[in-house]
């Protein structure tokens, strides 16, 4: 096999930030090739956004329909391997789902979905399919969230007790107090991102966070949202109280309207024997804490850190890594799973984890609209 992966693009032009951040991610390691793309809707944006970052035009198709009628003519050894979709939430399901039924590896945005019910026909597909499917909840990639995984899967914490995970930002609070701007933003659109905006956004990142760090399921939940204003249809802040089990408990707080925070995520596993503590706008350091011993501080790179945390670590100690570096881990993980060699299932998020995902959403605004009661996760 070619060492270059063929990497197909959906959406993600322009100015788009999870356009760059996964175009730049592609090529950290080496292992991919954009080789076809429909970066916008508009051909000629299209046309023009592939030549301005030096993509051959010749596989830069009109639209989503096209690109697969035209790749599926190519022979299996030049036709494109897998599509990263990055367009707005209600494209992801019909796009992930005709890629798999003919063929194609995918690497999803989340939400994977808008609803549950497409979450699970997704999975059936997958299932049918037997392609690599990956979600990109970034920050599974940051070598000191692996850290914090392999760690705890070794009995660092002993019994875990509670988990506080929050992810808190302003940006929509200079679209939501205007009513005319607030009607014309996607994020607030159900037809376009779903039920949920800020749980459906940020929140479930700090759920995926939890579930991967702790290796334990959130198995029941109660969700209180703030919309602020009455014809907003979509949550802009969320509080959501957890159980995993009848002894592990905790919360998840989400904001898009916390003044002043720019991407404020953050976690905190409380365990029996310590607890750890980590922060994405400080992502090289993983803090240990113990009730009789000083704080321990965990840092990318040195010799003490898990072959997890270390494979994700590409510059010696002492040299930040960023959101780019944990984005190409996950695309390193999948180029792994791709080839057919071996990895670490903590490389990268899979539909299993877009599953959860949406039944996670879906329930926070059940338990929210039925006045705050307790939901089952299935």
């Amino acid at each position: 096999m070619p060492k270059k992966i063929r990497l197909g693009i959906l959406g993600g032009g322009g100015d788009s930030l999870i356009g760059v951040l996964h175009r730049v991610a592609s090529h950290i390691n080496d292992n991919y090739q954009i080789t076809g793309a429909v970066f916008n809707p508009d051909f000629k944006e299209n046309m023009d956004f592939a030549k301005e970052i030096d993509v051959p035009t010749d596989r830069i198709y009109v639209d989503f329909d096209t690109f697969i009628e035209e790749e599926m003519k190519l022979p299996k050894e030049e036709r494109i391997q897998v599509c990263s979709v990055l367009t707005p939430n209600f494209l992801h399901f019909p796009m992930a789902k005709k890629l798999l039924d003919n063929g194609f590896h995918v690497i999803c945005e989340k939400p994977m979905t808008t609803t549950y019910d497409e979450a699970k026909i997704l999975q059936d597909a997958h299932q049918k399919a037997g392609t690599v499917f990956a979600v990109t909840h970034t920050y599974t990639g940051y070598p000191m969230v692996r850290q914090m995984r392999e760690m705890i899967k070794d009995g660092a914490l002993g019994k875990i007790h509670k988990v506080d995970a929050r992810y808190y930002q302003g940006w929509i609070n200079e679209i939501i107090h205007d009513q005319e701007k607030r009607s014309t933003v996607w994020r607030l659109d159900p037809a376009k991102a779903g039920i949920s905006s800020c749980i459906g956004d940020i929140g479930v990142h700090a759920f995926n966070l939890i579930e991967y760090t702790t290796g334990l399921q959130i198995k029941s939940i109660l969700c209180d949202f703030n919309y602020l204003y009455e014809d907003n249809k979509m949550d802009v802040d969320g509080t959501t109280l957890i159980r995993m089990s009848e002894h592990v408990k905790g919360v998840i707080r989400a904001s898009q309207v916390a003044t002043g925070e720019e991407n404020g995520l953050a976690i905190a596993i409380y365990g029996e024997k310590g607890s750890f503590r980590w922060e994405q706008e400080r992502p090289n350091f993983l803090y240990k804490m113990s009730d009789t011993e000083p704080t321990q501080v965990y840092k990318p790179g040195h010799a003490y850190n898990s072959k997890l945390s270390l494979d994700g670590t590409k510059l010696p100690a002492g040299h930040p890594e960023g959101i780019f570096d944990s984005m190409a881990n996950i695309y390193l993980g999948v180029a792994r799973a791709i080839r057919g060699e071996d990895y670490n299932d903590g490389e990268f998020p899979t539909i299993v984890d877009g599953v959860r995902g949406l039944n996670f959403i879906e329930s926070t605004v059940a338990s929210h609209k039925s006045g705050n009661t307790w939901i089952d996760l299935d």
